[in-house]
């Protein structure tokens, strides 16, 4: 009788806890060589083909690690939200909130500049029919919870005052990305356009709402 634990060499089997670690070190490896085509290639461009002789594996065998391309776009995804999450960790926060939310949308500006790419998949609709699934989505709503409270610390806590926000986000990182990918002509007006949008915040409002603490808020996924 054979020993189950013995491999068809004769060599003790991998346990499953080790074969599902080579399986995500295989599965991160792809994903890493996917970003790296996707920046020479574009996103659209990327090719199964390139991808798989880059992790020297024949095209029909990336099917073992992802189901479709659209499904490797959602591992990118994934992990281009985790990036996100820690690149706006890196530094302690300041102490003053709203110095820190100016600091923050340095950050966020910063962050789009550094990989056009990664910003095109995690903010734009760059690739036809791609929308990111549920578990692809979990660690952009950590990352939308720790910008909630970010908010609701500086005053900004109504859901028109947020969308503004992310609007101002928006418009600096798409003109740094478009424009000055790498430099910071748009990093730099972060601090103009937030103090802009908390003098308006503050003033309806009323008067006495700059020397009140904000009321912390939740709201949901938008």
């Amino acid at each position: 009788m054979s020993d189950s634990h013995q491999s068809s060499t004769g060599q003790p089997a991998p346990s499953p806890d080790r074969r599902a670690r080579r399986r995500h070190a295989k599965r991160a490896r792809i994903v890493d060589e996917a970003w790296t085509l996707a920046r020479r290639d574009g996103l659209a461009g990327l090719s199964l083909r390139d991808l798989a002789d880059s992790v020297d594996l024949r095209q029909p065998s990336l099917y073992a690690y992802f189901e479709s391309k659209l499904d490797l776009y959602d591992s990118m995804f994934a992990d281009g939200q985790r990036q996100l999450l820690a690149w706006c960790s890196t530094r302690e926060p300041l102490a003053d909130p709203r110095d820190e939310l100016v600091a923050t949308v340095e950050d966020l500006v910063r962050f789009s500049s550094a990989d056009t790419v990664r910003h095109q998949l995690l903010f734009q609709r760059t690739v036809p029919g791609f929308e990111p699934s549920d578990a692809a989505m979990v660690p952009a709503r950590q990352f939308f919870e720790a910008m909630t409270q970010r908010l609701d610390a500086a005053g900004v806590d109504g859901p028109a005052e947020v969308d503004l926000f992310s609007a101002i986000v928006s418009g600096l990182a798409h003109q740094q990305v478009a424009n000055d990918p790498g430099g910071d002509r748009w990093v730099v007006l972060a601090r103009r356009v937030v103090e802009a949008m908390l003098a308006d915040i503050d003033r309806r409002s009323g008067p006495t709402s700059s020397n009140t603490t904000p009321t912390q808020t939740r709201r949901t996924k938008e």
